[in-house]
């Protein structure tokens, strides 16, 4: 089987809607690599995080805001003989995303954004945010400067 490269940015959208879980790569202070997977919202082409108002993540971002984010769904085992461990394989959807984080300080936008990744696990839109909660929460958006998917089997 051989990866195939998507373009059409509808089948792009549902691969993304489809996943749970992105894993963010950064770089930190000491240029070593750090990845945390993160729950996320997307939405008009933007991708949404959020985390606490403090940490080594926040403290990375900051002082590094290049991300490279992958995202995965569709996961499958296949075989063409299964007493051959060669002919095991895994077929899946994947969309990976490089872009720059940016911090979202408006409360009003941070609310927005935070609904977008609601969306994301709930369907909903009818949520509301104390400014309490909001002013204690760091909001981050990723505009994607290119986007890759990938079909694996499928």
């Amino acid at each position: 089987m051989k990866a195939r490269m998507i373009t059409d940015n509808s089948l792009i959208d549902e691969v993304i809607a489809a996943c749970e879980v992105c894993y963010v790569g950064m770089v930190d202070q000491n240029n070593m690599p750090y990845t945390l997977g993160f729950n996320f919202g997307y939405f008009d082409k933007v991708l949404y995080l959020h985390g606490g108002p403090k940490g080594t993540k926040i403290d990375v971002l900051r002082s590094n805001p290049n991300v490279c984010i992958i995202m995965s769904t569709a996961h499958q085992m296949y075989h063409q003989s299964e007493n051959v461990a060669c002919s095991f394989g895994m077929k899946y959807k994947s969309v990976l995303i490089r872009g720059k984080v940016e911090f979202i300080e408006d409360l009003e936008e941070k609310a927005l954004a935070l609904t977008h990744v609601m969306r994301q696990y709930t369907n909903r839109e009818d949520f509301r945010y104390g400014v309490p909660s909001l002013k204690n929460v760091t909001v981050m958006k990723v505009v994607p400067e290119k986007i890759e998917c990938k079909y694996f089997g499928y």
